[in-house]
């Protein structure tokens, strides 16, 4: 019978205080020497040294505006909470800006390019300590539906940052359809159990690591691509961005098949006896450009427009408590296109009824002015 090396996280202690212009690789080296660093162990760097290594420090006297520069999207935000992607494409709260572990009044910014990082320190460890080794540069990342933090890899080189599982069988023998392992985040997991925030230990040595056959692959792997994203934005941040503008239309066309899975993940139950609800769809680009003119003042970039309507029985009339329910209908669309990476701008119902020739009977909520993102 055999059995599986045991997997050891051992903490690097000695590691001095790191500042702007630092060498890591000649300030760890001493003390991965007397770790025993060897072949196919895992160095697991902190950001926060890197980031100040690289002199990723700014003052901390305006963390809001420090925030808006790293940020280049707002996912959603609580009171001085923003949850942001990243320019590398990490989504996190206040897109990594922090105070953690760093002089009053300083604040460090996520390195620039972790992953060029991480394979610039496992080049020198090769030189300095001839070893064939990994290396993960770490954060610690919120997760949704969960509380706390916990470390994940935001730069990876020497390690394969995933790896791919499905088509293999599981212990019955039957073939694995969705599992593809994190395994640079399971390493960086690992290393928070030695590191700690308040120990003063950025530099752990992971050692017996299975690598299951994967490719050496970079953090930004890890990220999952918008196409995939199923909470790509909070409901919140929908809705602000309609009523204040600040979503901007793109010009990327909208395929049909997201217009039609946006209308239908809003087909939610509707009160009894109502009038009907549906949506007329604009996409020539003259129409479009049109409508927006006489909305907006400007041609826009829109590539789509949407307008959700509701009509009355011939026995019915559109009494003003169905605006509620219409209110909810729009706020529903608007969400699952933003949802899916569209962006939305909102214009009321008079300025589109006559511009649009929305059918006799018919009462046009308003226009969604849509593109994908560009």
């Amino acid at each position: 019978m055999s059995t599986r090396p045991a997997l050891e996280v051992i903490g690097v202690e000695g590691i001095p205080e790191v500042v702007p212009g630092d060498d890591l690789v000649a300030i760890v080296t001493p003390m991965l020497l007397a770790a025993g660093a060897r072949d196919d162990d895992v160095v697991v760097i902190t950001s926060k040294i890197v980031s100040k290594a690289e002199g990723r420090l700014v003052p901390g006297d305006d963390r809001g505006a420090a925030v808006e520069t790293e940020t280049t999207r707002v996912v959603a935000r609580r009171g001085d909470l923003v949850i942001a992607e990243t320019r590398h494409g990490f989504v996190c709260a206040n897109a990594g800006v922090d105070a953690s572990n760093l002089d009053t009044g300083t604040l460090a910014l996520l390195p620039l390019d972790p992953d060029a990082t991480a394979e610039r320190i496992r080049n020198g460890l090769g030189e300095t300590l001839g070893a064939r080794l990994g290396v993960v540069i770490t954060d610690t990342f919120g997760r949704a539906w969960r509380t706390g933090v916990v470390n994940v890899a935001i730069g990876c080189a020497g390690v394969p940052s995933t790896v791919d599982l499905r088509g293999r069988p599981d212990d019955r023998g039957r073939p694995l359809e969705a599992t593809v392992v994190a395994l640079a985040d399971e390493i960086a997991a690992a290393s928070g159990l030695v590191m700690g925030k308040d120990a003063r230990v950025p530099v752990a040595l992971v050692r017996g690591v299975r690598r299951l056959d994967g490719t050496d692959g970079p953090a930004t792997d890890l990220i999952r691509p918008a196409d995939e994203d199923l909470f790509r934005t909070s409901t919140s941040e929908a809705i602000r961005s309609l009523s204040t503008g600040d979503a901007a239309s793109g010009s990327v066309p909208i395929g049909r098949e997201l217009l039609i899975e946006a209308i239908g993940a809003c087909a939610t139950p509707w009160p009894p006896g109502g009038p009907r609800r549906g949506c007329t769809v604009v996409e020539d680009p003259h129409e479009v450009a049109s409508v927006l003119r006489e909305t907006a003042g400007t041609g826009g970039d829109a590539s789509t427009l949407i307008v959700p309507w509701l009509e009355a029985s011939d026995d019915q009339t559109l009494e003003p408590g169905w605006g509620f329910a219409a209110g909810a209908y729009v706020t529903a669309l608007a969400t699952a296109l933003a949802g899916a990476g569209v962006t939305v701008r909102w214009f009321d119902r008079e300025e589109t009824r006559s511009l649009l020739r929305v059918e006799d009977g018919r009462v046009p909520l308003g226009v969604l002015a849509c593109g994908g993102d560009g």
